[in-house]
C-alpha cells in the first residue's frame, strides 16, 4: 500500500482462525490529502486504528461466546474490525463504524482474507448525529475510553442508537476513564456486570475488563 506498509497474522478466536492485514507499527504514517487531520485525527494517533490491541481480541473472543441470536449488534471504533469478523462468520447483522478514513477499506480487505461476505461499515463521529444509522439491540466497541472526553462522547452514542431493551458491551484495558462512562449509563437506566478478563500484551499477562451495561439489571461484579 502506498504510503505506510502493512503485515499479515493468524489470530485464533474461539476456534477459528482469522487472517488480519494491520499496519507494520505505530509509526506508521500517511495522510497526503490532509483528510485524517481534517477528522481530528493527529500524527501520533494515525496508526492506532490498524494495530490488533488486547482489548480487540478480549472483545471478540467474547463475541465469540455471547448470546447474539437475532440481535443488531453496532461496532464503534472497529479499527481492523476483528470483533465484527467474528460476528460475520456467526451470521449476525452486524454493522462495523469508526471516524477513520482507512477503516472501511481494511475491514474489507480482512472480510476477503477470511472468505467472508462485506461487513457493512458506517463513518461514524461520536459527537455528530447520525439518524440514518438507526438503532440496535447491542453496542460494542474496544478501548475506547482513553480521553476523558471519549466516555460523554460514547454515551451519546448509546443514547442515540441502542433500544430501549439494548444492551453495550466494552472491553477496557483500565485507562481510567470507564467510571465516568458508568455513571453516564447509569443515568440512561443502564446497569453494570463487570468481568475482571486475563488479557494477553506482548506475551505479558495482563488484566482488563469485559463491561456488560444491561437496562434493568442490579449491578454486578464477578471477580475470577
Amino acid at each position: 500500500m502506498p504510503g505506510f506498509n502493512t503485515r499479515n497474522l493468524t489470530v485464533h478466536v474461539g476456534g477459528h482462525a482469522f487472517k488480519l492485514r494491520v499496519l507494520s507499527d505505530r509509526q506508521q504514517f500517511a495522510d497526503p490529502d490532509g483528510h485524517g487531520e481534517r477528522l481530528g485525527i493527529s500524527s501520533a494517533q494515525w496508526s492506532l486504528f490498524g494495530q490488533l490491541w488486547p482489548s480487540g481480541q478480549l472483545l471478540a473472543q467474547a463475541m465469540d461466546r455471547a448470546d447474539v441470536a437475532g440481535k443488531r449488534v453496532l461496532e464503534v471504533g472497529c479499527g481492523i474490525g476483528l470483533a465484527s469478523l467474528v460476528l460475520q462468520r456467526r451470521g449476525v447483522d452486524v454493522v462495523a463504524s469508526d471516524m477513520h478514513p482507512l477503516a472501511e477499506p481494511f475491514l474489507a480487505y480482512n472480510a476477503a482474507l477470511n472468505a467472508l461476505p462485506a461487513v457493512h461499515f458506517r463513518h461514524l463521529r461520536w459527537a455528530q448525529p447520525l439518524p440514518t444509522l438507526g438503532q440496535f439491540d447491542l453496542l460494542i466497541a474496544s478501548d475506547v475510553l482513553y480521553e476523558r472526553g471519549h466516555a460523554e462522547l460514547l454515551a451519546g452514542v448509546v443514547e442515540r442508537h441502542v433500544r430501549g431493551t439494548g444492551e453495550v458491551m466494552i472491553t477496557d484495558p483500565g485507562r481510567g476513564h470507564s467510571g465516568g462512562f458508568t455513571r453516564l449509563l447509569e443515568a440512561q437506566g443502564f446497569a453494570l456486570t463487570h468481568t475482571r478478563c486475563a488479557m494477553d500484551h506482548a506475551g505479558q499477562a495482563e488484566h482488563g475488563s469485559l463491561l456488560h451495561y444491561r437496562r434493568g439489571l442490579v449491578p454486578a461484579t464477578d471477580m475470577p
